[in-house]
């Protein structure tokens, strides 16, 4: 028998592996499908049955201790749950849309998604948002908590101009209108310095607010031009994106000089720093108040993908987005960027 050589074993053993993996995650999607066509059907029998026999309240107590005393040792037959799966198949029944992304995610993901979402739009936006990139539940709460959907639509960027076409659905995701900064524990007053350092001590709190695919590759990033020095505030590199993203940080509000300094920046990282695989660079200028009107025309005729957003130190969000809203109709067009 051949004696085993180390580095094909290793090999080997690596390819089992990820076959093993790969086949439990396709166990767990089509166990999640099975759970969710049935709390489906049982949502709809409930409504079923009390429209056709005028059955009150009372018929989900008595049959979720039914369920409870025929299946012992099952959870999820409590008489919460089985109004939940009768509020499920209520809320999506009509809504072809939505219908087959709800058995894309779990059953947990979508009692939240239903239950704290007030429309079918930002409905849509949570369930295609954790279908594809695997959001667990806390993530998940803390993206509706921090009202991330009002932001993605509100957002404001030279994207459409700049950008490819297959790109501009993902960095439009990359980007909010409004970032909250409360795990920093800062002061009312405080610095670009005392900001910048804030972010560097909770940096992967500062990853995950930036809402995730991003790696942290430095603070005060030394470009070097001619002979003189420039810095950019953070630099990060997005992962789906394959590009380096320049962060300048402004603590007060937004300037259309902002945008030219930015300009500068993207132009000799794309220059002296990506590399050839990469795409180009993009820059995000987060400020502490902006001019919706001003940031339009700044970016109007930006040469370079830019951002530009707000932040707030205080977990309650300081401005009210329902008057600010698109209309449903371009709320359905941002959405499709959603699937590219």
């Amino acid at each position: 028998m051949a004696k085993l050589q180390q580095p094909a074993f290793i090999k080997f053993v690596e390819e089992v592996k990820i076959k093993i993996q790969k086949a439990r995650l396709v166990a767990l999607k089509a166990v999640n499908k099975q759970l969710i066509e049935l709390n489906w059907s049982i949502g709809k029998l409930i409504v079923e049955r009390q429209e056709k026999h005028g059955w009150g309240k009372s018929v989900v107590e008595k049959l979720a201790k039914e369920l409870q005393r025929e299946f012992p040792n099952t959870s999820g037959y409590s008489a919460g749950n089985l109004w939940r799966m009768r509020h499920f198949y209520l809320i999506y029944k009509s809504n072809t849309n939505l219908a087959p992304l709800v058995r894309e995610i779990g059953w947990s993901h979508n009692i939240i998604i239903f239950e704290k979402c007030k429309d079918d739009l930002q409905r849509e936006f949570y369930l295609r948002m954790t279908q594809k990139y695997g959001w667990t539940k806390n993530v998940l709460l803390h993206q509706i908590e921090n009202q991330s959907y009002e932001k993605y639509l509100l957002n404001q960027t030279s994207f459409d101009q700049t950008l490819p076409e297959h790109l501009r659905g993902q960095a439009k995701l990359a980007l909010k209108d409004e970032y909250t900064f409360d795990f920093l524990e800062l002061s009312n007053e405080h610095s670009e310095y005392e900001l910048e350092q804030a972010i560097l001590k909770k940096i992967r709190s500062f990853l995950i607010e930036m809402g995730g695919d991003f790696a942290f590759l430095g603070n005060q990033y030394r470009l070097k031009v001619g002979e003189k020095e420039y810095f950019v505030d953070l630099l990060l590199f997005h992962r789906r994106l394959r590009c380096l993203v320049a962060i300048d940080l402004k603590i007060g509000e937004f300037k259309p000089e902002h945008k030219g300094k930015m300009e500068f920046y993207l132009s000799v990282l794309n220059e002296k720093n990506k590399l050839p695989e990469e795409n180009d660079a993009i820059g995000i200028i987060i400020c502490k108040t902006k001019d919706s009107t001003v940031v339009e025309y700044a970016l109007r005729n930006a040469a370079y993908p830019i951002g530009v957003a707000t932040y707030t130190i205080t977990a309650k969000l300081p401005n009210d987005y329902v008057g600010l809203l698109p209309s449903p109709e371009e709320i359905r067009d941002k959405l499709k960027g959603l699937t590219e």
